[in-house]
């Protein structure tokens, strides 16, 4: 294995503790599964040993290379490349069941948002602080975009917490182990961009946050005053409104800026 060096542009960090990756690896009991960045490959040992296939894809060269001198199981197909450019055919997303990995921290959103568009069951070790944000509540400090979003598209169970010991080098941060599966619920792209924008006005009462809006929205002031005083929970603050309240707020006002 290389040197225990880190690519900063990669986020690199290790994991070295065995145990937590043999509890991740639980999850893939006869499965095909997906890892993203198997990195020195602690968890891709663990894997092949329980999965039916396990698809690893790095990143990294360097660390390609050795995995694939060191790691020559029939049930192993290492990919060299990003992730996000890799085909969906060389992925075999059409029989993975399950995405399991210890994924760089500056890719969480995008990985959380890869799987609830393809519908995968995921276990991924992330920054224990994003999974606060994952899991806050309505009326609570850490309520964010991300939050609201979360609990729209995905149930997330706790899996255990993971000190920053276990890594090396070792990171600013603590990390935990979640399991997300995706919900049923449909959110358009036009939706989304709604919630981001009410959001980002969240201590404001709606009507405002709608009215400080209008240059992202490109909509006269007079024309969101008349929407704003018309639209549901026009008095209500933001980040006391619920989820699928927010998601409710989304859809009525991309009906009344519609004409709808």
């Amino acid at each position: 294995m290389p040197d225990l060096r880190r690519m900063k542009q990669l986020g690199q960090s290790f994991l070295v503790n065995r145990d937590i990756a043999i509890a991740e690896a639980e999850h893939a009991h006869g499965k095909v599964v997906l890892e993203i960045g198997p990195g020195r490959g602690i968890l891709t040992e663990e894997l092949v040993k329980n999965a039916e296939k396990v698809i690893a894809v790095e990143k990294d060269y360097l660390l390609f290379k050795s995995l694939a001198s060191t790691m020559p199981e029939k049930n192993l197909k290492l990919i060299h490349g990003d992730f996000f450019e890799v085909a969906p055919e060389d992925l075999e997303l059409e029989r993975v069941e399950i995405l399991i990995a210890n994924i760089p921290y500056y890719i969480s959103s995008r990985v959380i948002a890869w799987a609830w568009e393809h519908r995968m069951q995921a276990v991924l070790c992330l920054q224990k602080e994003f999974v606060k944000h994952m899991l806050a509540k309505e009326g609570t400090r850490g309520y964010s975009r991300l939050s609201v979003m979360c609990s729209l598209m995905l149930s997330i169970t706790e899996i255990m917490p993971v000190d920053r010991g276990n890594f090396r080098p070792i990171p600013m941060v603590d990390s935990e182990v979640i399991y997300i599966k995706p919900r049923e619920a449909r959110i358009s792209e036009r939706e989304s961009e709604l919630i981001n924008l009410l959001m980002q006005h969240k201590k404001k009462r709606v009507r405002n946050a709608i009215l400080d809006s209008h240059r992202q929205l490109g909509v006269e002031k007079k024309r969101l005053l008349e929407i704003s005083e018309e639209i549901g929970k026009k008095e209500e603050r933001i980040f006391k409104l619920g989820p699928q309240t927010i998601l409710g707020l989304a859809r009525e006002l991309d009906a009344m800026l519609s004409g709808r």
